[in-house]
């Protein structure tokens, strides 16, 4: 047992099937695909988006959640919802959101709300999350993208982890630098814009989370 791994928590919501709903969290960087992945998953099951997709950093600023998606996959099943968290990042500067066009007095409120969501993302992780999929741009350098703090509020919940490695369609996309970065638990690669992979998404999300 490593890094992010744990035993599954229990909660109080169950179908007539007698199986748990599992809330899942998504977290990661801003710009890592977070809101992408969540929208192909809630599309794909439910025919549904949970949000409104962007470039700009910081466009998830409150959590958002999408309410029973029943995943099937050889054999297994697990019904989720998906909670679409706000980027996290160490430091939220407004200067970002100038280099987006943005005027200063918007760029201000814009850095105030992402930074009021990345404190949100952290009470969710803190008191209603079943589970995490932590979504990293596998073009980007891990290390630069993890926050140790979320890190630690993970292992201290003791929460069970899937790492997915987005955005393999990108040239400098590298999965390799995603497992050497987590040798300790498998690495899932996938393309949530393009679609890429998503059959081996759904089966580790029903088996580690079913």
């Amino acid at each position: 047992m490593g890094l992010f791994a744990g035993l599954r928590k229990s909660i109080s919501n169950l179908f007539s099937s007698g199986q748990q709903q599992q809330r899942i969290g998504i977290y990661g960087p801003p710009n890592a695909g977070k809101t992408t992945l969540a929208n192909r998953i809630a599309r794909d099951w439910t025919g549904d988006a949970v949000g409104p997709e962007s470039h700009i950093p910081h466009e998830t600023r409150r959590a958002r959640r999408k309410e029973d998606i029943e995943i099937e996959r050889n054999g297994k099943s697990v019904n989720i919802d998906i909670v679409d968290t706000p980027g996290v990042a160490t430091k939220v500067d407004y200067e970002e959101f100038i280099e987006h066009d943005m005027e200063k007095d918007d760029a201000v409120r814009r850095s105030r709300e992402a930074t009021e969501g990345v404190a949100e993302a952290m009470h969710w992780l803190r008191e209603d999350v079943d589970g995490v999929i932590y979504v990293l741009d596998s073009a980007e350098d891990p290390f630069t993208q993890v926050n140790t703090m979320l890190v630690g509020i993970i292992e201290s919940q003791d929460l069970p982890v899937l790492i997915f490695a987005n955005k393999i369609d990108l040239e400098d996309a590298s999965i390799q630098r995603i497992k050497n970065a987590f040798p300790q638990h498998e690495t899932v690669p996938l393309s949530a814009l393009e679609g890429e992979n998503m059959d081996e998404v759904y089966e580790k999300i029903a088996e580690y989370f079913g």
